[in-house]
């Protein structure tokens, strides 16, 4: 019977993936915990409840979840938002919760909605503006816990605190964060069996134990079991509903974003294709859960996702076994936890905050559009010192405006913009006929009408994903595609690299000056796309192949 439910086969790889998932997990809850406000504690029972439930409900096999940082930054907006109506942490509590649970509501409403087909158009500059200006947020609210000293409200708040950081630093902690972060990127050179986060964490808080360094600690970890938290949601005042539909909702759009990006990531690295909109409602579920037990939300995790996978994990009970491992530490060792120095934590979360920003999207801001490049550094700059959900909705907003005035200033020029059509080649132009019939098996024509831009993208990775194996070479013809943005760039760069990792060889034919100069800009050509790849005509082309497909035939 239980055959039928679970194939015992993928077991030990389960356990093993579960496992090294779930230790890669804990010093990250922890940290998460503490960023948030809520303390170590909250991060830890978020990290439980959504690993376990948005791995059981979920629609990605392989999917570890937990607090992430772009989600542990609107916690802490909203902890400090809450806080400043309600006078404490205590007093906000029950809006803090009612948020998250609002947030994991509306995730599962996306799910049944289909939501999730929506979410692939938010255009490149503004999720990259996005993802940046929170990677700049964790950096910049870890610099006065990495110098022991107590951890301002906001960005602003830390910018005008600097001269106190200089004068009243605590050398001990600067020492232990300093520690840590030396461990984080050196520990993996000698092994990557163990989770260099792990390794650090214990090293830098045992010599803070053994040495008697006084630095200020995470503190007390409740033990046991957590209890139900909601009971004081139904007090919550009327004038704090419109935070808490506000919060809830950039919680659920952020968290599904983060969750569907990482499931992307797991289908790469496992060949399989997730459920997006189950896979919402699983992380929904999860949300409302965490919520329900005074945790903070999370999403897919990309780190302890691909360890996850890399150690094995196939199926679903590896993400379930990543969420009990967590909950059996906070059984068993929450006591322990209580001597780690928060620079420790500090020293953890710095290095994530730089790999959270989009270091491409920032080198490539003098080479992509202007208009993208405006909308990532506003996007940026309002995210890192303003609202996260003006930034997002005004990045938005000011995409669509530039791309439409680009669409309008391209039609007066009397260049084509015409619907995308026949992008799957199974019409062959005049001029491909007599090539088409004779090498349909071995070469793959696509043909791209008007702009490529972001709400292009995703269907055009789709199309290049469903390409036979046995294709040889892809030509992208290109002479109608007069615009190129930054998000039809990069989308386009992932779709040749991979082509390439699989021996198939892309042909682009008549690029507009546009499109050549972005390509150039950023050396897809020639890295990706030599110069010999490249055809003003499809006759040039196409006489290209046809000597190449015969020489390798003689060869065979």
């Amino acid at each position: 019977m239980l055959s039928r439910i679970y194939d015992f086969k993928n077991f030990k790889g389960d356990f093993t993936g579960g496992l090294v998932a779930g230790v890669v997990a804990l010093p990250l809850a922890l940290a998460f915990g503490v960023q948030s406000g809520m303390g170590a504690t909250a991060g830890l029972y978020g990290a439980i409840a959504v690993g376990i439930f948005a791995a059981l409900f979920g629609g990605t096999e392989t999917q570890a979840s937990g607090p992430t940082g772009p989600m542990t930054v609107v916690s802490a907006a909203l902890v400090t938002a809450a806080i400043d109506m309600t006078g404490s942490l205590e007093n906000g509590m029950s809006i803090i919760l009612l948020a998250f649970l609002l947030g994991g509501a509306f995730q599962v409403v996306f799910g049944f909605l289909n939501i999730a087909s929506y979410v692939k158009y938010f255009p490149y500059p503004v999720v990259s503006g996005f993802m940046s200006g929170v990677g700049l947020i964790i950096v910049i609210l870890q610099l006065f816990p990495f110098a022991g000293l107590g951890s301002a409200k906001s960005t602003v708040a830390v910018m005008q605190g600097l001269p106190r950081l200089f004068a009243e630093f605590n050398p001990y902690a600067l020492l232990l964060g300093a520690i840590t972060i030396v461990v984080y990127f050196v520990f993996p050179k000698i092994t990557k069996a163990i989770p260099s986060a792990l390794i650090a964490l214990i090293v830098a808080t045992l010599i803070a134990y053994f040495a008697k360094l006084e630095v200020p600690l995470i503190g007390e970890i409740p033990s046991g079991l957590p209890s139900f938290q909601l009971g004081g949601i139904l007090t919550v005042d009327s004038s704090a509903w419109s935070l808490v539909i506000e919060y809830g909702l950039v919680l659920a759009v952020l968290g599904s974003i983060d969750s569907l990006l990482t499931s992307v990531i797991a289908d790469n690295m496992t060949k399989t294709k997730h459920n997006s909109n189950r896979e919402l409602i699983g992380q929904g579920i999860g949300n409302m859960l965490a919520a329900a037990i005074g945790g903070i939300p999370g999403a897919g995790a990309t780190k302890g996702t691909v360890v996850n996978i890399n150690a094995g994990g196939r199926t679903r009970l590896s993400g379930v076994l990543h969420g009990i491992f967590l909950l059996a530490v906070l059984l068993g060792l929450g006591q322990l936890a209580a001597h780690i120095p928060l620079c420790v934590l500090a020293g953890l979360l710095i290095p994530i905050g730089f790999k959270i920003i989009d270091f491409k999207g920032l080198k490539h801001l003098t080479k992509v559009p202007r208009a993208d490049a405006v909308v990532l550094v506003l996007v940026l700059l309002i995210t890192t010192f303003g609202s996260l959900i003006q930034a997002v909705g005004i990045g938005v907003a000011l995409a669509c405006l530039l791309f439409m005035k680009k669409s309008g200033d391209i039609s007066e020029k009397g260049m084509e913009v015409g619907k995308i059509a026949d992008l799957d080649g199974s019409k062959p132009w005049q001029d491909e006929k007599e090539f088409y019939e004779k090498y349909k098996d071995k070469v793959i024509i696509k043909h791209l009408y008007g702009p490529l831009f972001f709400g292009f993208t995703s269907y055009f990775k789709d199309q290049i994903k469903a390409l036979p194996g046995e294709v040889e070479a892809v030509i992208l013809r290109m002479d109608r595609v007069p615009y190129i943005d930054q998000s039809g760039l990069y989308t386009l760069e992932d779709i040749i690299f991979d082509l390439r990792q699989q021996k198939i060889e892309v042909l682009l034919i008549g690029l507009k000056e546009q499109p050549q100069d972005m390509l150039r800009a950023v050396d897809i050509i020639p890295d990706l796309v030599p110069e010999a790849d490249l055809f003003d005509d499809i006759e040039a082309g196409l006489e290209y192949l046809r000597q190449k497909l015969k020489g390798n035939a003689v060869a065979s």
